[in-house]
């Protein structure tokens, strides 16, 4: 008969957040992915920063190959107590945190956006006038 697999606490997980010691939340399951860390392609950054919550959505986002779910699965430590992983973060756009933390409001950029190629194509008229031979 197989043992129950073992359940942790979200507390627990979350402090395994270093190279030497690294688990994940996926699928309701925890993964201690440390002996896979410096093979993952997408390097050990990518583990890291989906350490301290449940990573599900950022793993399916990638799209992963069946090969990396197999992998996934050799890591398998037992399950996450659910009730105890936070709800999820608070996500800012990339947009909106760019947008929030800009000096140059929105406005100023669409404007430059129209404004430079003006000035850059009016430069080299000038030049190109300036610079004929009369």
């Amino acid at each position: 008969m197989a043992s129950k697999p073992k359940v942790f606490a979200f507390e627990d997980v979350s402090k395994h957040d270093k190279a030497k010691d690294c688990w994940l939340i996926l699928y309701g399951k925890v993964y201690d992915m440390t002996p896979f860390m410096y093979e993952h392609p997408g390097g050990v950054e990518a583990l890291l920063s989906v350490t301290g919550k449940d990573a599900t959505y950022d793993f399916e986002e990638i799209g992963h190959s069946n090969a990396a779910k197999e992998i996934l699965d050799r890591h398998c430590i037992g399950n996450i107590d659910m009730s105890t992983v936070p709800k999820k973060r608070a996500h800012v756009a990339p947009q909106e945190a760019l947008s929030s933390t800009s000096k140059i409001p929105e406005v100023g950029i669409k404007t430059l956006q129209v404004l430079a190629p003006v000035v850059i194509m009016g430069s080299a008229l000038a030049i190109r006038h300036y610079t004929m031979e009369k």
